[in-house]
């Protein structure tokens, strides 16, 4: 007998990256198995990360960490299915994502070669709905023979040789796990940040750092209403404005060539 269409798997890759995210994996790959299959490039963990994959999928890899943009593209190309679904670690697949791409693709997608889709947030204990991180829409299902990851490290991107549509299903973000989490990928993250920006030449510029870290802080609070998620919403216009600051300072004491000590006097 013939299953019915919401039974039927896609053809479909889901591509996730993985490194130490036993906590968060299973949720991710249970959210996909409605892919036809499920391609997991693994950075060496040293938690049960892969015994956990195991369960969904044989197609694990494991390579050296390179970067978002490397590490995406390598993943990309181990797929085999026509269609990508790139989808981080601490990311699920929401029952109303499923419903649009299965309508997707029963309409005969045509010339469309990707979608995007919103993402939302689970951050202290709430679902955000406001400011800069909703709703962030993710360009995350493409053919595999239009699309690639591009952008500056560590915000990675996927670009189409194509058209590409919005539909309404959300990505659920599980994201920092607390402040002092989110504070430390502040930091990690504008390092990264500073360096790419320093490698494609950009130089450090006085303006970046005095206005982009307030002008930050407005955006996700008042031009955004991050302030409509109360407590949080207010926590994240700090943290966003943070962060610039971070990025920015890093980027001035790396121009600089301020980060090593002044040799002794002689």
């Amino acid at each position: 007998m013939t299953p019915p269409a919401s039974d039927v798997p896609l053809p479909v890759s889901a591509c996730v990256l993985t490194f130490n995210e036993s906590r968060n994996i299973r949720r991710c790959l249970d959210s996909v198995r409605w892919c036809e299959e499920i391609v997991v490039l693994d950075s060496f963990s040293a938690d049960d990360t892969l015994e956990i994959v195991r369960e969904f999928t044989d197609a694990i890899h494991q390579m050296p960490w390179e970067g978002y943009v490397v590490q995406r593209n390598r993943v990309r190309k181990l797929a085999t299915r026509p269609w990508i679904l790139m989808l981080d670690a601490d990311e699920e697949v929401s029952d109303a994502m499923v419903r649009d791409i299965r309508a997707f693709f029963a309409s005969d997608p045509g010339h469309i070669v990707g979608l995007e889709f919103p993402r939302k947030v689970f951050y202290l204990g709430k679902w955000i709905t406001h400011g800069e991180w909703y709703p962030d829409h993710k360009l995350r299902l493409f053919r595999a023979d239009k699309g690639w990851s591009g952008g500056q490290e560590p915000h990675d991107q996927v670009f189409v040789n194509g058209p590409a549509r919005r539909v309404r299903g959300e990505i659920l973000h599980y994201t920092y796990d607390d402040l002092t989490d989110h504070a430390e990928r502040n930091n990690r993250y504008s390092t990264i940040s500073a360096e790419a920006k320093l490698a494609e030449g950009d130089r450090f510029r006085w303006r970046d750092l005095l206005f982009r870290p307030p002008f930050r802080f407005l955006k996700s609070y008042l031009l955004r209403r991050g302030f409509l998620d109360g407590a949080q919403g207010f926590i994240i216009a700090c943290m966003s404005s943070y962060a610039a600051f971070l990025k920015y300072a890093k980027l001035y004491v790396r121009d600089r060539g301020l980060r090593k000590p002044p040799s002794p006097p002689a």
